[in-house]
This record gives C-alpha cells, structure tokens and sequence, in this order.
C-alpha cells in the first residue's frame, strides 16, 4: 500500500516541475528580451539589468575575462560607445537546460546589424536565481 501511494505522490508531483520550469523558462526569457528591447533604445545600462550585480559576475569576451559588474558595464560602453556601435541586437536561444532549481545553462546566438559594420557570435550563460529575479552570473560570448 505503501509503495502505490508513494507512485501517487510522484506521478501528481511530476506536472508541478513540469509547470516550475515551465514558468522559470519564460521568465528567463522575459529577461533576455527586455535586455534586447534596452539595447536597441541604446541604454547599455539598462540592458546591464539582466546582470548580476555583484562583483562576482564573470564576462568572457574575445579579449579574456573580465571580473565583477561595474567592470563589465565599463566594458560594453567602451566597446559600444555610441548606437553606431552597438546597432541592432538580435538574439536566438537555442538551448535552456535546467542544471538545478537555482540555475540555467542557456545557448544561443547574437547578432548586430550596425552602422560600423554587422558582427555575431554566440553566447553561454548561466543564469541564476537571486533574490527571486534570473539573472546572468557568467557570460561567455564570441
């Protein structure tokens, strides 16, 4: 008797995480595409709200590693100093994957059509839950 109420128990819980991720996933989403929407008004800043804020946060560019938020904030509005620089921002999830309650691991594609000349790449990210919002704790994008 046991054993059926525990099957019970598991096939009643399986739609919840099923419904969890499924609402993790769209608000992982959500996220990305207001960065994109900031970044297409030219607001670096506003898209940086997709980023941990913390010293912590890890970006690997073509050029290495850079350490901690304000350093990576730095770094795109030197890169991309004015909206001849930074364009028109396209992005293309191709892969979310649930490492653990807490974390993402997301793949895909970016690209930039741009007045000083169209470039893209492709980014890894993992994405953590903090204080109830997702947010970018590393980025690796070439």
């Amino acid at each position: 008797m046991s054993r059926l109420i525990a099957a019970i128990l598991l096939f009643m819980a399986v739609p919840l995480v099923s419904l969890s991720r499924g609402k993790d996933v769209r608000d992982i989403r959500k996220m990305m595409a207001a960065q994109v929407t900031e970044w297409n008004k030219g607001n670096v800043a506003g898209y940086m709200k997709g980023y941990w804020e913390n010293d912590s946060l890890l970006f690997i560019g073509s050029k290495g590693p850079t350490y901690g938020y304000a350093a990576t904030l730095a770094r795109y509005k030197k890169a991309y100093p004015d909206t001849d620089h930074s364009g028109t921002l396209t992005s293309t999830i191709t892969s979310i994957k649930k490492l653990s309650h807490r974390y993402y691991f997301v793949v895909g594609k970016w690209a930039l059509q741009r007045k000083a000349g169209d470039v893209s790449g492709s980014y890894t990210l993992l994405i953590r839950k903090i204080k109830g919002e997702w947010v970018i704790v590393a980025d690796h994008s070439s």
